[in-house]
């Protein structure tokens, strides 16, 4: 059994196969999934396990260079634009493009992790770097 990091085995098999610029996306309950790209639906209940938690613990156990969030987070969802202030402060590259475009971007994901989160435009998507 592991001891350490992410214990969800798809979500730890998909971050173990990432290659530099590859993208995961993870997402609010709400967001369209294209059929093409692997699931990993983490929902529980609204709210569980949320925006937050999810990306904080990805970002624990997977080397990010880039980041992109939809320019509607800004104006509507603060927890959110922190996220990516924070992101950026710590070195990691922050992107923000219309909502319209990020749903267009999720096409070219490895993965999107959906979450319980119940808040307008909880979707980042990110880019794998390297650890050498």
């Amino acid at each position: 059994m592991k001891k350490h990091g992410i214990l969800n085995s798809e979500l730890a098999r998909v971050l173990a196969r990432l290659g530099h610029t590859d993208s995961i996306v993870i997402a609010d309950c709400g967001l369209p999934i294209p059929d093409h790209v692997e699931r990993i639906d983490l929902a529980l209940k609204l709210g569980q396990p949320s925006f937050v938690d999810t990306l904080q613990e990805i970002l624990s156990d997977m080397q990010v260079e880039r980041a992109v969030f939809a320019t509607e987070c800004l104006a509507t969802n603060p927890t959110v634009a922190a996220q990516a202030q924070a992101m950026q402060s710590s070195g990691i590259s922050i992107d923000f493009v219309s909502h319209e475009e990020f749903k267009q971007l999720c096409h070219d994901a490895k993965a999107v992790i959906r979450t319980g989160e119940a808040s307008p435009y909880a979707n980042i998507i990110l880019h794998s770097g390297v650890i050498f």
